[in-house]
């Protein structure tokens, strides 16, 4: 029944377009790397039930950032086992595989945002959604390899530059439908004509048609977070919607009609088809560029020290970008939301996310067409380099705003940030030519869909680094505030003392942004120097990929295939 799916169906005619592929490959490209837009969930999923701002029962950053984790990770490990089956079956059956998983994720994932369970988002966004961003990932890579041996470099950037740019799909889209689902909650007063109670559990209670009930309060620093404006004040728990299920059931059926005709339009080269007056290059005329002629058995390139070194290369320079895309949107209005306030909003932080995607895709293109020039350990060069420099700029800058807010520092902070993101989305691009320059490309859709292990590897790493060390500044940043304030103050302010700090905290009831708006004047907002130590530990990471890259040389002969 699936023989038309099958690799020996789509053999392409004398005669066809090889550039008909390139909308294929984008076109799933794009849908799957909507991934990248996980943190415009954030926002919503971490109100899902105080709709304006987090309750005490709402899912935390945390928790919901480990969902695009996991995704990442079942990426990789899809990508490992799909790309030597892709060599078996073909682009097409991959395809659609891997736009009935992607699709049905959003479905699996919006029904456990619906009942409240956390474990059905995890299963079904992080590991079904994330089975299907491997299999989609791998599909047109090694494919397009084929078609331009040509242009290694631009082939894998046409392909890949639609991942980078999925999140620029998205972002209308998922901003659109949750402002389209979205509805406030109950408002029942300002705070001064509500009587409110602080629970043993540090939650917020008033007197509703007779019953307690939990409520949540908004400040005048918690109404740039709201997704929907609203007046300060109380609003009850649970009383209205937040949209991100409906947002997540809608977006799952676009991407399924999408993916499944870009799966459709696949094509393969015939067996010893090569373009029109091109020869592949002798060994020894590469200009310097380490690309061999020689072709390495999928299995066999397990066995070289160069994998392992193109995995620590892949795995360290997406641990760099990958923490902070997970969290870009939080990230933005944690530096500037309360320095730059009048500037930096909600719409701007996801305007911010937006030219993440569009730097990163243009990088995807842009730097892998560069390295058929450059070469590949050049450009990685490059990437390590100028990445260094600019992750340990990025805490002095966050220093500067606290001290002096100035959009001075948004404008050098916008621009760190992208050209970081465009290295980031070309490291991804060059790697699968880096490949097939030293594996040759008999293979290289196999051999990368194994080296996306690396992703996933950096896509646990990443983020745990970043939401840990934010959390323990967090802590920090609190404590200190805390000690700066009067008894009696916060006491008025919280209904507790400060004895049930630690209570009041885990409640959402205390944040430095209720902190500050009764510390005493003067005190400078720790809120943009809560990334600094992730920052230089990135830097760190390059480092090693750098000396990983600088001791790259071409593979053994013992390990090229005899025939």
């Amino acid at each position: 029944m699936l023989d038309f799916l099958s690799k020996e169906h789509i053999v392409a005619k004398p005669g066809f377009n090889r550039w008909l592929i390139a909308p294929a490959a984008l076109g799933i490209h794009l849908c799957i790397g909507s991934v990248y837009a996980w943190s415009l969930f954030n926002p919503a999923l971490i109100k899902r039930l105080g709709v304006v701002t987090s309750a005490a029962d709402d899912w935390t950053l945390r928790s919901v950032v480990w969902v695009f984790t996991v995704a990442i990770v079942f990426l990789g490990m899809a990508a490992a086992v799909g790309g030597h089956w892709l060599e078996k079956v073909g682009p097409r059956m991959v395809g659609v595989v891997a736009a009935l998983c992607w699709s049905g994720g959003f479905f699996i994932g919006g029904a456990g945002i619906v009942t409240g369970q956390l474990w059905l988002l995890y299963l079904g966004y992080g590991v079904l959604g994330g089975c299907g961003l491997g299999l989609g990932y791998v599909s047109p890579v090694g494919t397009l390899i084929r078609w331009f041996p040509d242009r290694r470099g631009m082939a894998t950037g046409i392909a890949i530059m639609g991942f980078g740019g999925g999140a620029m799909l998205a972002k209308p889209l998922i901003e659109g439908f949750i402002r389209y689902y979205h509805k406030l909650p109950e408002y029942l007063g300002t705070m001064d004509s509500i009587k409110l109670v602080t629970d043993a559990g540090g939650r917020r209670l008033a007197e509703v048609a007779g019953e307690m009930k939990e409520v949540v309060v908004i400040g005048a620093n918690d109404i740039a977070n709201m997704i929907v404006p609203g007046p300060e004040g109380v609003y009850l728990v649970n009383s209205g919607t937040v949209g991100v299920a409906q947002t997540f059931f809608t977006i799952g059926a676009i991407y399924l009609v999408i993916m499944l005709c870009a799966a459709f339009a696949y094509r393969v080269p015939a067996e010893g088809w090569k373009p029109e007056g091109w020869e592949p290059p002798k060994e020894g005329e590469s200009h310097g560029k380490m690309m061999t002629r020689h072709h390495v058995h999928i299995d066999r390139a397990l066995k070289t020290p160069q994998f392992y070194q193109l995995w620590i290369i892949l795995c360290f320079n997406v641990t760099a970008g990958i923490g902070v895309l997970a969290v870009a949107k939080t990230m933005m209005t944690d530096i500037f939301g309360r320095t730059l306030p009048d500037l930096v909003d909600l719409n701007f932080a996801a305007t911010y996310v937006l030219m993440i995607s569009l730097f990163n895709m243009l990088g995807r293109f842009l730097w892998a067409s560069a390295s058929d020039y450059l070469g590949r350990k050049t450009t990685y060069y490059t990437f390590f380099v100028l990445g260094i420099l600019l992750y340990c700029s990025i805490p002095y800058t966050a220093s500067q705003v606290s001290a002096n807010p100035s959009v001075v520092w948004l404008v050098y902070f916008y621009a760190a940030t992208m050209i970081i993101f465009t290295m980031y989305g070309g490291g991804f691009a060059t790697i699968p030519a880096y490949l097939a320059d030293v594996f040759g490309t008999r293979f290289v859709g196999g051999i990368h869909g194994r080296l996306l292990t690396a992703w996933s590897s950096a896509g646990v790493f990443g983020p745990l680094a970043i939401t840990s060390l934010r959390e323990i500044s967090v802590a920090r940043a609190i404590e200190n505030l805390v000690g700066k304030i009067d008894s009696t103050s916060f006491r008025a302010a919280f209904g507790a003392g400060k004895d049930q700090l630690q209570t009041l905290v885990e409640a959402n009831t205390v944040t430095i942004s209720k902190l500050m708006e009764i510390a005493p004047p003067g005190t400078v907002d720790p809120t943009p120097n809560l990334y600094n130590t992730t920052m230089y530990l990135m830097a760190v990471l390059l480092f090693i990929a750098l000396l990983a890259n600088a001791f790259m040389h071409p593979v053994s002969a013992k390990h090229h295939m005899k025939t």
